[in-house]
């Protein structure tokens, strides 16, 4: 296995958490096989896997982007990351909210519904 693939399937376990990636490993395929690997040595390996910036601020700015482009599955996906790489619930908000005013509120409505979806089944939203 090439060695930037390699390190991506780490990266991914480390941000997605074991459970997700078992997951998604079993549902692997000969249809997804090839986009599953681009993502992997690519996204994970190259570019997450870059030194200049901490996976926790990795995660906020894919949160952010996630919501410009109204990616809600997408964005469940990396909540669960956010989490994972030691992002605060208060500092997804203020992500989302930031995200919002630049996005548009319909953008920002899809994105607090699929990460309060996340962090509702994490049990980390208090009750008001």
């Amino acid at each position: 296995m090439h060695q930037t693939k390699e390190l991506g399937l780490s990266i991914l376990q480390k941000v997605l958490g074991a459970e997700y990636f078992a997951k998604r490993q079993a549902s692997q395929n000969a249809f997804n096989v090839e986009m599953r690997g681009l993502v992997e040595e690519y996204c994970f390996g190259t570019i997450w896997g870059r030194p200049g910036l901490d996976a926790r601020t990795r995660s906020m700015l894919v949160l952010a982007m996630l919501t410009a482009l109204g990616k809600g599955a997408e964005l469940k996906m990396h909540v669960l990351g956010a989490i994972n790489n030691g992002c605060t619930v208060d500092e997804i908000k203020e992500v989302l909210l930031q995200a919002t005013i630049y996005c548009g509120v319909p953008s920002g409505v899809e994105a607090f519904r699929a990460a309060e979806e996340v962090l509702n089944q994490l049990n980390l939203i208090p009750k008001a």
